[in-house]
């Protein structure tokens, strides 16, 4: 009996043996395949990391444009409002362009005071730091003499 414990003790042994290294080996496989699957997560999440940093500085990028663009779109109807409503401009044909602070004024007015008054309501405007003018000053309407001569019949 003795002779049979030592037979099934050494085949025991030589299972546990060639089980613990073939767990050992599947361990290794695994872990191998654990390794792989983490650098490919580890590239995928560079991947996304960089995309949103990317995505955040086009949206920043945009949003800079827009609030310009509005911001400047609320100068420009401020100028215009003051140009509009000013009686000594009413008959001034304008176009206003606005970047960035600067106002530049094209267009034709009546008279030098009212282009030095189109320039200084555009300087006086909140937010322009500059005005550009490019106004040009009508000429004075030409009037023609009458050279028609009426007789009246005397009666």
């Amino acid at each position: 009996m003795k002779k049979n414990h030592a037979v099934i003790a050494a085949v025991l042994l030589t299972l546990a043996t060639m089980l613990g290294s073939g767990v050992g080996q599947a361990r290794q496989e695994q872990q191998g395949a654990g390794k792989k699957t983490g650098e490919k997560i580890d590239e995928a999440a560079q991947a996304i990391k960089h995309g949103l940093q990317s995505a955040r500085d086009t949206v920043r990028e945009q949003f800079a444009k827009v609030r310009d663009s509005v911001h400047n779109m609320g100068i420009e109807t401020r100028v215009y409002g003051r140009l509009h409503w000013d009686k000594a401009l009413t008959s001034s044909a304008l176009d206003i362009e606005v970047k960035g602070g600067v106002v530049t004024l094209r267009g034709s007015v009546p008279d030098a005071k009212a282009r030095l008054k189109a320039v200084d309501l555009a300087a006086d405007t909140v937010g322009i730091t500059k005005v550009i003018d490019q106004l040009t000053i009508l000429p004075p309407p030409t009037t023609v003499p009458d050279t028609s001569t009426e007789t009246t019949p005397k009666s």
